[in-house]
């Protein structure tokens, strides 16, 4: 599996700075860690920064972060698709697609956040801030992820077939009680049958990717540091953002 073409820079040491206008000198501080692994990866890491930037991506856009256990395992299936669609030199999404899909984010986070009075990049500007995160780090992860998806998307949707069968089992078994449930007229099954051949679609890609997940990983050397589930996620699923561990 190759490495990623760019890695972050993985530990900062503490360093003592010496005053210009000082003749005194430094006195050394004890080392503080700000960032560590928290996982393995053949002859690549993770680390806990990583898990907390998406903690708190995943906190802007859905409201809430996942447990810190399925942080790590994303962050290695998100290597596990990397590897290959960078080997196979799969194309990385255009500047003008990253920009409608942050746009949209920063117009779905302004509305939700704004106050009487305030602006709404300045909403979107204070819940980056309270999340510790920054608009060129949400670019760098929406980018991420439409690269990441579209690759499954191309590795199994042709092995993904829907019939009409199951076009229909879905609309008599989910589409229409979930409607009925919210006291909606369900429609016409001809008229909602491409969204819901697309949805079954969706499922059956996830499914597949799942499977191939789970069987990659298996042939992989992953190790996993035993403090690696203690706080990666915490305070940004609190809305604290990433902070120190």
């Amino acid at each position: 599996m190759p490495r990623r073409a760019k890695l972050r820079v993985r530990t900062l040491a503490s360093v003592c700075l010496v005053a210009f206008f000082s003749a005194r000198a430094c006195v050394a501080q004890p080392q503080q860690v700000v960032d560590r692994i928290v996982a393995r990866i053949e002859d690549d890491i993770v680390t806990l920064s990583e898990m907390k930037d998406l903690a708190a991506y995943q906190k802007l856009v859905d409201g809430q972060a996942e447990p810190n256990d399925r942080l790590l395992s994303e962050l290695i299936e998100q290597w596990v698709v990397n590897g290959e669609a960078t080997a196979a030199q799969f194309p990385q999404p255009a500047g003008s697609e990253v920009d409608r899909e942050v746009a949209r984010i920063e117009s779905a986070v302004s509305n939700s956040q704004v106050l009487p009075g305030q602006a709404a990049p300045q909403a979107y500007l204070q819940r980056l801030a309270a999340l510790e995160l920054t608009p060129a780090a949400v670019r760098r992860t929406v980018a991420r992820e439409i690269f990441l998806a579209r690759y499954l998307d191309y590795k199994f949707r042709p092995s993904v077939q829907v019939d009409d069968a199951a076009i229909q089992n879905y609309y008599d078994v989910e589409l229409k009680p979930a409607l009925l449930a919210k006291n909606q007229a369900a429609p016409a099954l001809d008229n909602v049958r491409e969204e819901i051949r697309e949805v079954l679609t969706q499922r059956g890609i996830n499914e597949r990717a799942s499977s191939w997940f789970e069987e990659t990983k298996s042939r992989l050397n992953i190790e996993i540091e035993p403090s690696a589930g203690t706080s990666a996620g915490a305070s940004a699923a609190n809305g604290t953002g990433a902070g120190a561990p």
